[in-house]
């Protein structure tokens, strides 16, 4: 059987649609070489102590795993010589990384989650790559933190990779979303998703329970109503669902629908996820997809970032529930 290959889809997105440049092309093809490059690094598990501390912590405050330092690493060495950013800006980084002067620059912005997920390392559960690609502003020639602060609807492209039993890639370039999967033997990324669309409704949930104490109302109401089953207010049985590891709860829901929650609680006051890191690439992928996302009240993607590493409350995927827990809110 022919699968269409990454470098193939990208072609065709830009003959047939006009959606894809040569250089945006050529930097989706380089983050996907640093993808591949992850994956193989996560694969030797405990053999390469993958998921030991190094007793350095990020700008979040956040213990780095060792191959959070790693991941980072790749994905800068990766993109910094192509010739296709003017800057980058990681989770794992204070401040914009600018393109050294002895290389091109050109006129895109990468924003990365290098390893999301990273807290699962040890226990072998799935983790990934996260992606954001915005234009860098006309007549910026040294891009500040300030030319970042793009709302999420300024994406040209968004992108996840999961390393799990496969190492797939949820890629968007706003015509829809499409998967592919990792071909080990060939070194190549097969499509495997033609059009991935999230269903409307759903029976399943992911939110982190352990932090039921703290949820503002209109969350405990829906997250009751679910629990409350066929006997409740909804008139069907939900399960829950939780990995604890953004690109795969995510992926979950894209293959198979549900809703993601990590909303704003009394513990996080603004939300636990970064917007410009997580939420901004992760609400792109589920609306092409046919779904929703918002921040309990608000579209995410509309939102105007006041500063690199902005937390949000994120709540997405199936359309009608998330317009459920939206209009709760709304209402409270």
């Amino acid at each position: 059987m022919h699968r269409v290959t990454l470098t193939q889809y990208l072609i065709e997105q830009q003959r047939n649609y006009g959606k894809v440049s040569p250089e945006l092309r050529l930097l989706i093809e380089i983050i996907a070489r640093a993808c591949k490059a992850i994956s193989h690094a996560v694969s030797k598990g405990p053999l390469a102590g993958v998921g030991d501390a190094v007793g350095t912590h990020n700008v979040q405050g956040e213990a780095q795993k060792k191959l959070d330092v790693i991941a980072n690493e790749v994905l800068v060495e990766a993109n910094e010589w192509g010739g296709h950013l003017a800057a980058m800006m990681s989770e794992e980084m204070a401040t914009p990384y600018t393109i050294p002067h002895r290389y091109p620059k050109g006129g895109f912005l990468l924003v990365m989650d290098p390893l999301d997920g990273s807290s699962n390392l040890d226990v072998n559960i799935s983790v990934g790559t996260i992606f954001s690609v915005l234009r860098c502003p006309e007549g910026v020639t040294e891009p500040d933190e300030k030319a970042f602060l793009q709302p999420g609807v300024k994406q040209v492209a968004a992108g996840f990779a999961v390393y799990g039993a496969a190492t797939i890639l949820v890629l968007t370039v706003g015509n829809g979303v499409v998967g592919f999967t990792l071909d080990r033997e060939m070194g190549s990324f097969l499509m495997t998703q033609e059009r991935i669309v999230i269903p409307e409704d759903t029976q399943e949930f992911a939110i982190n329970a352990s932090n039921a104490r703290n949820w503002e109302p209109p969350v405990k109401r829906y997250i009751d109503e679910c629990l409350a089953g066929k006997t409740g207010p909804r008139g069907k049985d939900f399960n829950m669902r939780w990995v604890a590891s953004m690109v795969a709860d995510v992926y979950r829901i894209l293959s198979r629908g549900g809703i993601f929650m990590y909303p704003r609680d009394a513990k996080y006051n603004d939300g636990r996820l970064r917007l410009m890191y997580e939420a901004n690439p992760m609400s792109f992928i589920v609306e092409q997809a046919g779904g929703a996302a918002t921040n309990g009240r608000q579209r995410i993607l509309e939102i105007q970032p006041r500063a690199l590493h902005q937390r949000v409350g994120v709540i997405l995927g199936s359309k009608n529930e998330v317009e459920c827990v939206t209009r709760y809110h709304l209402q409270a």
